[in-house]
């Protein structure tokens, strides 16, 4: 694997945020924070790889359901869109949620476009009808019969995110001396969870 850098930094950590804020707890208090965090912002940016190209594509989704112990995230969407031929050539997915106080979460995994009626009864939300729309043929009219609403599942692999430590005043605080003194400052919950401590989670 190559890597990039631009600097001989010495023996000195040339990422200081980082070592500063990541912070390593239980595993269950890292998936909890995340899980509470994802279900308070609900919507995100959900990335691909387009089908044609190794182009990206991102769009905005509202979070329908969450599986695998709160790790495996469940979306609706419109199989006729661009985003089910994105997956049916590339699986690997990135959701991304992020708040206006900059906090953050990231989820990397596999996702499988679902068919399965019963799926999409079971978390089918009236307020799809507004995004599917009624094509008043008696079939494609945005209800959960509607064979055009399917289910992303999105099986996370890894994630990280970073909420934060303090309220604002104190983050406002954390950063103006970090202005003054040219020191990193300590604002974030920096986590990360592998591929290893997520199966371990879902197997629970």
């Amino acid at each position: 694997m190559s890597t990039f850098s631009n600097t001989d930094k010495g023996n000195k950590n040339a990422d200081p945020y980082t070592q500063k804020n990541l912070q390593e707890v239980s595993l269950k208090e890292k998936v909890e924070d995340l899980v509470q965090f994802i279900e308070k912002c609900k919507f995100c940016m959900m990335t691909t790889q387009t089908a044609t190209s190794d182009l990206l594509a991102s769009r905005c989704m509202a979070l329908a359901a969450k599986e695998g112990n709160g790790l495996d995230l469940l979306f609706h969407a419109n199989t006729e869109s661009g985003k089910t031929d994105d997956l049916a050539n590339h699986p690997s997915i990135n959701i991304a949620f992020y708040n206006s106080s900059g906090e953050w979460a990231s989820v990397s995994g596999h996702a499988s476009v679902e068919t399965d009626r019963a799926l999409v009864k079971k978390y089918y939300s009236p307020t799809l009808k507004a995004w599917i729309g009624d094509l008043g043929d008696g079939t494609h009219d945005g209800g959960p019969e509607d064979p055009r609403i399917c289910v992303i599942r999105v099986k996370a692999s890894t994630a990280q995110y970073a909420v934060s430590r303090n309220t604002v005043v104190g983050s406002f605080v954390e950063l103006a001396k970090g202005v003054a003194t040219g020191e990193a400052p300590k604002v974030n919950k920096l986590r990360h969870l592998s591929e290893e401590e997520i199966q371990q989670w879902k197997s629970q």
